[in-house]
Order: structure tokens, then C-alpha cells, then sequence
């Protein structure tokens, strides 16, 4: 028995037009789903400064957050010597040979494993090793500061001294080291902060053995608003004087339009309480505020504020102050 013959398949030109569209539309999404093997652009400003006779100090420029890197790595001589996280543009090498030229280059890596190629290479000489030496350098002097437009700012110090030599200036901000310049510079510019933002610096001279002095006086600096007008929403002039018990603080609100009622205060990098001024109680002009404390004394507290703006928002904080505890 004849088993009938199957039904010619036609394709209207429809049909067609429709299935060329599916092709496309598919291999458009295969197009998409394609690996990423675009390397990020080399990392620039590259230096290395010598911390002591076995360690150095390199530091270079961020990258551009569209090239989304993820990590670092630190060569020597072309092998790799460490690897930090994106948000560190910075790293101290120690193990060294004293009285050794080393050359370091940098290269960023993405989520892909995509690696640029290195920077420039950065040259450095260690110093020669040194007797024991637990002296550290004298405090940097007349330390001070402005703002270069709304995202930098320059500092400037008077020359530490040290029965072995300074070998480096270490700038902090927030208990952090930010940025280290050489043994003879007395001045530098500090690159990536934030617009309309008080900051707090102070400077620290270290000898060939890593001894820090302490801290130079603490340097406010302000930097510009993005649009370079309006005022800054940061409260002025902030003060902290410990005594047995207590710590009073002192500011100058920031000029919102309004009164300011409400502030967050952080005690250590961590918000600690609410300020809160009742109705009829808000300061006219400087305002004043007394925290009781219960810690022994000595302990040192890190203290700053941001006032709640009229939007709602929190605004830029004051400037850090260190108190130790009565």
C-alpha cells in the first residue's frame, strides 16, 4: 500500500523575511555573549620613593573607573611582586637589599583576566643600612594648606630633622596614609578628593629605619564645589577639648538658608548619637555640645560631624579633630 506523500512545505516571502530576522536578532546575542578580551589601559604616574634601606614606596594614578579594573599588580625586573585591590594605588615593598637599584613597573587586570601592559618603569636606589635606630624624626613645623580647585590641594611644611636623616614625608588623613613625598620636598599636591569636602591632614617625617614622628599640627583644607558656586555645607570651625568625663564640641553650622537643628556625629569613623536642637534651642550662631564619656582616660577619640541639610540630605563633614581623653 502507496503511503501518501508528505505535504510540500512552502515558505511565504514573509516567512523568510521573519526567519532571516531570527537569524540576526540570534547571532546579535551570540555577538553580545562574546568573551571580553579588551586589556585596560596601562596605569600612568608611576613613582617609587625609597623608604629606608630596605623598602620602598610605590604609588601611581587610579584608573579610569570606565575600564573596570579590579586589581594591580607591582613588578620587579618583570616578575610579579604583589597584587592589591582596585581602590589601592599604592604599596610599601620591604625585604629589599640596601644600597640596590630596583626598577617597578605597574600593570591593572580586570574581571575578564584581562592585563594591560606595564606602565613606564619606575627607578629607585635603596639607602645604605644603618645602625639600630629607635630615634624617631622631629615633628614637621608650620604645616599648611589650600585647596587647588574642587578634586586637589597643596601642602606645605617646614623641614623635620633626624640624627640619621629623614628619608620620607607620609601625609595622613582620617588616621590614613594618603600620599608620600621625598626626603627633600616640603611640599606637595594631593590628587582625587571630593568636591566641596573638609579635610583634615597632617604630616609625619620617617627615617631610614621607619621611625614616624609625630603628627605636624593638623592642616583643614577645603576644597571647591564642583560648579565652583554656593556655599559648602560643611560645619565650620569644629572644635573638641576633652575634660574628666566629657568632651565639649564647638562648630559654626553651615550656611543651608535655615536654621540647622539635627547632626550626626562620628566618634572613630562610626556614627555615634544624633544632635538635636528642640525647637526655640536652635543656636543663632555657634553651636555647642557636651558628650559624656566613660572610657579610661588617655584613649584617644577621632571626632566629626555633618549637619541634615533642607533636602533631607546629609551634608559634607567637618574638619577631624583627635582628642585624648581626661
Amino acid at each position: 500500500m502507496r503511503r501518501p506523500a508528505s505535504p510540500t512545505r512552502t515558505t511565504s516571502p514573509a516567512g523568510t523575511a521573519a526567519r532571516c530576522l531570527a537569524v540576526a536578532a540570534l547571532a546579535a546575542l551570540t555577538a553580545c555573549g562574546s568573551p571580553d578580551t579588551r586589556p585596560p589601559a596601562s596605569p600612568a604616574g608611576l613613582t617609587a620613593q625609597a623608604g629606608s634601606a630596605t623598602s620602598v614606596h610605590v604609588m601611581w594614578q587610579s584608573a579610569d573607573a570606565r575600564d573596570g579594573v579590579t586589581r594591580y599588580q607591582i613588578l620587579q625586573a618583570g616578575a610579579v611582586v604583589r597584587e592589591v585591590p582596585a581602590e589601592k594605588t599604592m604599596v610599601d615593598l620591604t625585604g629589599l637589599t640596601p644600597t640596590t637599584a630596583y626598577s617597578f613597573t605597574v600593570r591593572a587586570g580586570d574581571a575578564a583576566g584581562n592585563l594591560s601592559a606595564p606602565s613606564a618603569a619606575a627607578t629607585v636606589t635603596t639607602g645604605a643600612a644603618k645602625a639600630e635606630d629607635h630615634r624617631p624624626p622631629t615633628t614637621p613645623t608650620r604645616a599648611s594648606g589650600h585647596p587647588d580647585g574642587a578634586r586637589a590641594a597643596v601642602l606645605t611644611w617646614a623641614p623635620a630633622t633626624d640624627d640619621t636623616g629623614v628619608t620620607a614625608y607620609d601625609v595622613y588623613q582620617g588616621g590614613v596614609r594618603i600620599h608620600t613625598a621625598g626626603a627633600t620636598e616640603t611640599s606637595t599636591r594631593l590628587t582625587g578628593l571630593q568636591p566641596d569636602t573638609v579635610y583634615t591632614f597632617t604630616v609625619r617625617a620617617r627615617d631610614g629605619a621607619d621611625n614616624s614622628s609625630p603628627d605636624s599640627p593638623p592642616v583643614d583644607v577645603t576644597t571647591a564645589t564642583a560648579t565652583g558656586k554656593g556655599p559648602s555645607t560643611a560645619p565650620a570651625d569644629f572644635t573638641a577639648t576633652a575634660s574628666p568625663g566629657s568632651v565639649a564640641l564647638s562648630w559654626n553650622p553651615p550656611d543651608t538658608g535655615r536654621p540647622t537643628a539635627e547632626y550626626q556625629l562620628y566618634v572613630n569613623e562610626q556614627p555615634t548619637t544624633i544632635i538635636q536642637f528642640g525647637t526655640g534651642a536652635v543656636p543663632a550662631g555657634r553651636a555647642e555640645y557636651r558628650l559624656s564619656v566613660a572610657e579610661p582616660a588617655g584613649t584617644v577619640w577621632s571626632l566629626k560631624l555633618r549637619a541634615r541639610l533642607p533636602d533631607g540630605n546629609w551634608g559634607s563633614f567637618s574638619a577631624e579633630r583627635r582628642v585624648p581623653l581626661g
